[in-house]
């Protein structure tokens, strides 16, 4: 659909709602003033209950949780259900209107009675409670595709590596970025060794030859990370040496990786270097 039709749509469904709004604007009024509500309260009590109703439809079409669009879906149901009941009642007792009736009095059996006027005045605190929760959830809320990666996870491009505030010691620190794990991968897939043509080759079924390309896929791509690993680990130590250490996260976006990625490979870098003094020295013992 277009722009126009949607706009359209849209004005369609807004007029639709004030008339059945105005509609039902009468029979609650008429029964907030039965139930001890002045003339004031008695005007803003259809705002309390269908305004909630809008509120609960708009929270439904924001919120993309499923939980949560859940709870604005009950909340709308409920308080439909509400609203539909105290009109139901203001057409079968047309006195209503004209307040020919006693103060207090929805229907004639008491135990009726008393369940529909408890539903009129809860209501309005109903209204309180549930219309803060939507708000506080539609503010809160966070779409999917702005929420940060998992741990471990890759972004789709690598972020260019960011400047630090250490003081300038002379050396340039080197400027590091990694092309995906898939590009590489599909780029050295025609470097793998080809069988020779002129030996017999056993009869393979299409499984064992899917199987055996998943192996190698996955061959691969440990390999290029691992070599993405190695290549971190070496950016890092020039960056030490140079005196402007790379932080875990400038490292991880550098590429493009997570912050707890980036910080695997400087542990590894710093017991590396634990490690190698100690080597030398049983070398120089041995000699």
């Amino acid at each position: 659909m277009n722009r126009a039709g949607k706009t359209l749509l849209v004005l369609a469904l807004v007029a639709v709602v004030a008339m059945a709004f105005r509609v039902s604007w009468n029979a609650l009024r008429d029964v907030a003033r039965v139930v001890g509500a002045d003339a004031t309260a008695a005007t803003l009590y259809p705002f309390v209950v269908d305004g909630l109703m809008a509120l609960a439809l708009v929270a439904t079409l924001v919120l993309t949780d499923a939980r949560d669009k859940r709870f604005a879906l009950r909340v709308l149901a409920t308080y439909t259900l509400a609203s539909l009941v105290l009109n139901y009642v203001h057409g079968l007792v047309p006195e209503l209107h004209g307040r020919a009736v006693d103060w207090g009095r929805l229907a004639d059996w008491d135990p009726a009675n008393w369940a529909l006027v408890l539903l009129a005045t809860s209501l309005p605190v109903g209204s309180i409670y549930f219309g803060s929760d939507l708000v506080a959830k539609v503010l809160h809320h966070r779409p999917a595709a702005a929420r940060e990666p998992v741990d471990g996870q890759r972004v789709d491009t690598p972020a260019p590596l960011p400047h630090t505030s250490l003081p300038d010691t002379g050396h340039e620190v080197p400027q590091v970025t990694a092309p995906p794990v898939s590009t590489l991968v599909n780029g050295r897939a025609a470097a793998v060794q080809v069988p020779d043509p002129h030996a017999p080759h056993p009869a393979r079924t299409p499984d064992a030859e899917s199987a055996d390309d998943a192996l190698r896929q996955a061959q691969f791509e440990e390999a290029e990370l691992e070599r993405m690993r190695q290549d971190a680990r070496r950016a890092y130590a020039e960056s030490a040496q140079a005196g402007r250490p790379l932080s875990a996260r400038a490292l991880g976006e550098a590429f493009g990786m997570s912050e707890s990625w980036g910080r695997k490979q400087i542990l590894a870098v710093r017991d590396e270097e634990e490690t190698r003094p100690r080597l030398r020295a049983l070398d120089a013992a041995a000699v």
